[in-house]
């Protein structure tokens, strides 16, 4: 079997490794390793959680021994595509180099732009970014790529899920034509090779696991279900998620939630815990500086339950997960592969439990597909409340009206004479005043607005008034 000891690297960084526990190297580190040392390019491909970062780490620390940086002028650059992944790549870097001289700098975004500069105006031998960082760097003139002799391209199909196959293709054209390339995925879409094609000059080409395929150490399951009421379908979907956690017992120590949505994660979180689980959220839209808080927790222990969106689920390395839930059946098929890699690793075993509702049956086919396997189907935990007993958010306003108590009875007035409709003979007809205020016949109506006793004149008929 293959040791760290026998792939000449270098002594500093085998002490380095020996202090992480390690003496075997996994099957894409035994691979990618002695290649790379070379001096060739390498296309890995391998399953997330097989330890690709260490794959491309250890043999740029050694091949970066000899040389001194200038300012401006990174030696090595490594590309991720989100922050959390790049911090993780930097933490690498540390742990592994911590024996040697070398320097890094970490260009994310949400930090400051001018702590930034000052590292690289001194000058680093290792430059971690994501690719929107980088290139605002360079837009502002504040990067030069033509001393790059390594070139590190991790999680290539999350690139491009996320868009930076652009920004990916403008970075290469900045640097020079003799570096050397190192392009590591989990799958191997059609634009994924049609960039190693144009940018990887015969590639030696590791791959230990069939691309796309899922980790054997877990156990995998999906429910499917559907709600009561789609207005109702929601805070039952949040109920039946606290049932698996509960059915899962002591098994689940700490678990990773994945939702679609970013306005999801929030929801969950808050709702988990209303009730009592110790969970908090993870996305893009919040502070980097929460995010690293946050993440920093889950590592410690003391944050049980990450509900996150799909920004979490490449690359973080986190070996004692036990649950992965997906809230939400995942829109892209290859997410499927990467959220649930967050358990089982390491050679530990882990469990992926998922909630399908019937929107999302079409997206189910199509994880399938690409694993080429049936998730099994399992039962709704007994304990899962039932539509009829949900009362997840406000509880719903019944209104029990009373009825109203029987009046006692009143006594009936009594009947008025039915009068005639026929004027009296005393009694003058009243004639309507016409439009007008004209053709007033013999009969006048009587004076309104002038008192009981109005003026004489006002008083006098039409023809008293012509005669006078």
């Amino acid at each position: 079997m293959t040791k760290f000891s026998d792939l000449n690297l270098d002594p500093k960084v085998l002490k380095a490794v020996a202090e992480t526990g390690y003496d075997t190297p996994t099957p894409i580190q035994a691979g990618a390793i002695a290649p790379a040392l070379e001096g060739k390019d390498v296309l890995g491909i391998a399953q997330t959680g097989t330890g690709k970062t260490a794959a491309f780490t250890l043999p740029m620390i050694t091949l970066l021994g000899r040389g001194r940086a200038r300012a401006r002028m990174p030696r090595s650059l490594v590309l991720a595509p989100t922050r959390e992944l790049a911090a993780q790549v930097a933490e690498n870097f540390d742990t592994y180099a911590k024996y040697t001289k070398l320097t890094k700098a970490l260009l994310i975004g949400g930090t400051s732009f001018k702590d930034q500069d000052k590292l690289i105006d001194k000058g680093v031998d290792v430059l971690i970014a994501t690719p929107g960082r980088l290139l605002d760097h360079l837009e502002r003139g504040k990067l030069i790529l033509t001393d790059v002799k390594v070139m590190v391209v991790d999680e290539a199909d999350r690139m491009l899920d996320m868009g930076f196959i652009p920004d990916i293709e403008e970075i290469f054209k900045r640097t020079p034509f003799t570096r050397q390339t190192l392009f590591f995925s989990a799958t191997m879409a059609p634009e994924i090779e049609r960039i190693t094609n144009t940018f990887l000059s015969n590639p030696a080409k590791i791959e230990v696991a069939r691309a796309a395929t899922t980790n054997t150490n877990i156990k995998q399951g999906v429910v499917m279900f559907k709600g009561s009421a789609k207005p109702k379908e929601p805070s039952e979907k949040r109920a039946l998620l606290r049932a698996l956690i509960d059915a899962e017992g002591e098994a689940c120590s700490n678990a990773i939630i994945f939702c679609n949505r970013k306005s999801d994660v929030d929801i969950v979180a808050k709702s988990l815990t209303k009730y009592g689980y110790q969970a908090a959220p993870i996305h893009g839209d919040l502070d980097q500086s929460h995010r690293t808080r946050t993440l920093e927790s889950f590592r410690d222990d003391k944050l049980r339950f990450l509900v996150a969106s799909d920004v979490a689920a490449r690359g973080l390395d986190i070996p004692a997960v036990t649950h992965v839930f997906n809230f939400d059946v995942p829109s892209h098929a290859e997410d499927y592969v990467h959220r649930i890699g967050r358990t089982g690793r390491a050679g530990r075993s882990g469990t992926a439990i998922m909630i399908c509702v019937p929107r999302d049956e079409k997206n189910l086919d199509d994880v399938e597909r690409l694993v080429k396997e049936t998730i099994p189907r399992l039962e709704v935990p007994n304990a899962a409340p039932t539509p009829a007993t949900e009362t997840e958010e406000k509880p719903k306003r019944t209104r029990n009206r009373r009825k109203p108590e029987p009046k006692a009875e009143e006594p009936k007035p009594a009947e008025k004479p039915v009068q005639d409709d026929k004027p009296k003979q005393d009694e003058k007809p009243r004639q309507e005043r016409a439009r007008g205020g004209r053709g007033r016949g013999r009969n006048e109506p009587d004076i309104v607005g002038m008192g009981e006793e109005p003026p004489a004149f006002i008083a006098m008929s039409f023809a008293e008034r012509a005669k006078v």
